[in-house]
């Protein structure tokens, strides 16, 4: 039995391939509702008197699930079949959005059962993550994939445009639970979508699941650019969420005009996550671990705008740049990933880098939380975007970082190359 990357259709575009039509498929009606999610969870805190506090242990509490899980779900994910798993973690996302949507309907949200919902969705993102990371490989080959990545995000990337935009007005209106009942709905038909994808199971390991792990943490610290580049990350995404998704709102709320402002901001982001995209389905660069690291600093530029109180429209200008540098490091650093790592320990490595990545989410919402309680937003703000910038910066101080680099078609380590790297970490 071969792979879908391995069929006939594969040798053109990656839109003639039918399963990688319905992933994309998938992942844009998904993108159609969580697009509206962040601002919708923010303000279904402040709807109910929460502030900085309360919005630091929902996040907070987001977050921790995919630091517990996420290494189960590399795992699975290398074990499993992970169109199976898409599935089962968007059903669960769907069920764990639709409850928040009820209780803040009824108004019965408190930070206690909005942080719960956002656990039980935290943890269906534990299992997604690592799953989709490895199934785009299975779907494409390799030659493909930068071409795969970018078209991925394409569409759900337009859809984010105006989902911020829409979702504003839509809690300014009615409130918060009807974006979080879209948000459930659009999980749901993904999960249907998925169900008709079918990939196969990576070629299981005999070990159990604790000697995976180990095989998995030796493959990962032996890769001196993929542990940097998640130390790096661990400080960056901190950094990044605390201020844009936290400070973000309450700062909108204190000198911009509140929800339908921030929503413009986000809408500004999101359209430089569009371009960002098109950029990338024209250049190809060469070096993509360095280029994924260079464009990733510019998320320092939206907090630092906020934070000095430039007036609207540059910080709808940061945003934008914002936005660009970050899709294209995202497609530069998952096309180096896909490429450098063996396929059937892309799960594992992908949950070392997620554990790692999202490690200081959580601290790092609860203490700005304090900070902003014991100082000013702005101040706290600008410190966020230093701390991005500084990591970006140090982490093009590694050299093996240079070394990651496009591979051609003749480059491409065969199959059974491959698994005697596996077998000799």
């Amino acid at each position: 039995m071969t792979t879908v990357a391995e069929s006939p259709q594969a040798s053109s575009t990656p839109l003639r391939i039918a399963a990688f039509r319905r992933f994309v498929s998938a992942n844009l009606i998904s993108a159609a509702g969580s697009a509206m999610a962040p601002l919708a969870l923010a303000y279904s805190v402040i709807e109910q008197g929460g502030g900085a506090g309360s919005l630091g242990v929902v996040l907070a509490t987001n977050t921790v699930p995919t630091i517990v899980f996420l290494l189960v779900g590399g795992v699975l994910a290398d074990r499993l079949s992970r169109s199976r798993i898409l599935f089962l973690g968007n059903l669960l996302a769907a069920g764990a959005q639709g409850a928040l949507a009820v209780t803040v309907a009824t108004g019965h949200a408190t930070t206690a059962s909005i942080a719960a919902c956002g656990f039980v969705s935290g943890t269906a993102a534990s299992f997604i993550v690592p799953a989709t990371q490895g199934a785009v490989g299975q779907i494409v080959p390799e030659e493909h994939l930068q071409q795969a990545n970018a078209l991925l995000r394409l569409p759900s990337n337009a859809v984010k445009v105006l989902g911020p935009v829409v979702g504003g007005l839509v809690v300014a209106a009615s409130g918060a639970a009807w974006a979080l009942a879209w948000d459930a709905f659009t999980f749901a038909v993904a999960a249907v979508l998925l169900l008709g994808l079918r990939l196969e199971a990576p070629p299981g390991a005999a070990a159990g699941v604790l000697a995976d792990l180990r095989t998995g943490w030796t493959g990962f610290r032996s890769r001196t650019w993929l542990w940097t580049y998640t130390a790096a990350g661990t400080v960056l995404v901190a950094a990044w969420l605390a201020g844009f998704q936290l400070l973000g709102p309450l700062v909108a709320a204190q000198r911009y005009a509140g929800p339908r402002d921030w929503g413009l901001i986000q809408a500004a982001f999101s359209c430089g996550l569009l371009a960002g995209t098109v950029v990338c389905l024209r250049w190809k660069p060469y070096r993509l671990l360095a280029v994924a690291i260079a464009a990733s600093g510019a998320l320092a530029l939206p907090l630092a705008a906020m934070a000095v109180g430039l007036p609207l429209p540059l910080v709808l200008v940061a945003a934008l740049l914002a936005g660009i540098g970050l899709d294209v490091a995202i497609v530069a650093w998952t096309t180096a990933f896909q490429q450098h790592v063996p396929q059937a320990e892309q799960g594992r490595m992908s949950a070392f880098n997620g554990v790692g990545e999202r490690l200081a989410i959580p601290l790092g919402y609860l203490v700005t939380a304090l900070a902003a309680q014991s100082s000013s937003s702005q101040v706290v703000l600008l410190a966020c975007a230093g701390m991005i910038a500084a990591a970006a910066v140090l982490n093009l101080c590694v050299r093996d970082v240079y070394g990651i680099n496009r591979r051609t078609r003749e480059d491409r380590p065969s199959a059974s190359s491959e698994r005697r790297e596996v077998e000799q970490q």
